[in-house]
């Protein structure tokens, strides 16, 4: 029997706001971006603006956007799970002191990716006909495994009616279970309220025998493992008819590639992807045209055109793929993809001068975020919600152009305009934090989801 379409469906960008402490601090290992900018100073105020000067202009364009707020930082509380005791100004002082490192981990803005918050899979395709969500377990590295929990209490609070929203808890942090959330999920299907296949992108397989032909990365790790994938989708009830794995290729891993969603961004029937992206082109794109009930829009980026070391650098593969209203397709790059002769070549040569929807493109300055190693598409977690859906979120998280003022009055009344690495051993940055973040949750309206605030 047929699925009915779900009418009124609209797909909502949840943009991360970027937190008071954002900082370049070089954590994440096989990201260049992050590693070669760390130790410069960042400007937490400017990064904020940015994004949400992005947020603003889709909204005005037409799209729905969310806002979720960022993670409680410094993480004092997992320096003194660590050793570190005494009064926040003692503790703070001693990590400066005897584990910096551990420091700028607890500190780390990356919580504004929210591309790795968590797996969405919209009503349609769940057979309680509810919206679930799964945090991501982020186990990979020690600065965003400190994430999961608050992410798991903002999403409950945001999407709190249990009618039309399930709530799973995130996979065992073992690497046997590494998930890095929706930056290795694709959901493709025709119209947002038709049913959907899911793409699950992995970079290597923990248990049994690993599958003909496959083989890992030789410089860096793989972050997502078969296993997490595939439990995931368990727990949203998404059955082998409606989901396809795939092996991210290890090439790519090794040269930065760290995500899938830095190398393929799905949207609708549309996959713009690099020749690169999968081990198996041959055999994903098969797959997924035997399992869609909507054929299949494949946009391929040879390495003729786009050389592995561009697509990271440029972050062209990390934008934001938006539904018209006309059935055509706006882009969103970062600001970097004009810098690179052969990207923005193809962008203005191939991709809108070639037979598939995608019609135009916007570029956006996210220079904060992007020196980092995060673009537009890492920015945002996509949910599709009905109508009703949209209506049962609780808060004032949708933007409108009232909270986008109050949004940018805050940021300009707690933010510094620069952090350099040293600077995070100030407590008077611990207190600003605390004081923004218990202000944001009263704006956005989302009750108590801080340590600090819960006691």
């Amino acid at each position: 029997m047929r699925t009915p379409v779900i009418s009124n469906v609209r797909e909502v960008n949840f943009d991360g706001l970027v937190g008071p402490t954002h900082n370049y601090s070089g954590l994440a290992v096989g990201n260049v971006a992050s590693m070669s900018h760390g130790g410069l100073e960042s400007n937490p105020k400017e990064g904020a603006l940015q994004g949400l000067l992005k947020m603003k202009s889709l909204m005005e364009a037409g799209y729905a956007q969310g806002v979720l707020p960022p993670q409680q930082r410094p993480d004092i509380g997992a320096l003194r799970d660590l050793g570190f005791s005494g009064s926040n100004h003692d503790v703070l002082a001693r990590a400066a002191a005897d584990a910096p490192q551990l420091l700028r981990a607890v500190c780390s803005a990356s919580s504004m990716w929210t591309a790795n918050a968590g797996t969405v899979t919209p009503s349609i395709d769940a057979p309680d006909r509810r919206v679930h969500f799964t945090p991501a377990n982020l186990q990979s590295s020690f600065h965003r495994f400190l994430e999961p929990q608050t992410t798991g209490r903002v999403l409950q609070a945001i999407f709190h009616s249990e009618q039309h929203f399930a709530h799973h808890p995130a996979l065992p942090a073992t690497p046997a279970f590494s998930d890095e959330g929706a930056a290795n999920h694709t959901r493709l299907c025709g119209e947002y309220g038709e049913p959907g296949v899911h793409l699950f992108v992995y970079g290597r397989q923990a248990f049994g025998d690993v599958r003909s032909g496959e083989r890992e990365p030789a410089r860096y790790p793989a972050r997502q493992t078969l296993e997490a994938s595939q439990a995931v989708a368990r727990q949203h009830g998404l059955v082998a008819s409606q989901t396809v794995f795939a092996q991210q290729h290890p090439d790519a891993i090794d040269a930065g590639v760290f995500h899938n969603d830095v190398i393929a961004v799905g949207n609708g029937p549309v996959l713009l992807y690099h020749e690169m992206a999968f081990l198996d082109e041959e055999g994903t794109l098969n797959e997924l045209r035997r399992k869609m009930t909507t054929p299949l829009i494949p946009v391929r980026v040879p390495v003729e055109a786009v050389s592995l070391e561009d697509a990271v650098a440029s972050y062209l593969f990390n934008s934001q793929l938006l539904s018209n209203p006309d059935g055509t397709m706006t882009l969103v790059v970062p600001s970097e993809c004009q810098e690179r002769e052969a990207v923005w070549r193809t962008v203005q040569d191939y991709l809108l001068a070639g037979n598939n929807p995608i019609s135009d493109v916007v570029v956006k300055d996210v220079k904060q975020s992007m020196r980092n190693g995060g673009g537009p598409a890492c920015l945002r977690l996509r949910v599709a919600l009905s109508e009703a859906e949209r209506a049962a979120l609780t808060g004032r998280v949708l933007l409108t152009n009232d909270l986008y003022e109050d949004l940018t009055a805050w940021v300009n009344r707690h933010y510094r305009d620069r952090l350099a690495p040293d600077d995070l051993a100030d407590p008077q940055l611990a207190e600003e934090s605390l004081s923004a973040l218990d202000e944001l949750t009263q704006l956005l309206q989302i009750g108590s989801v801080y340590p600090f605030q819960l006691g």
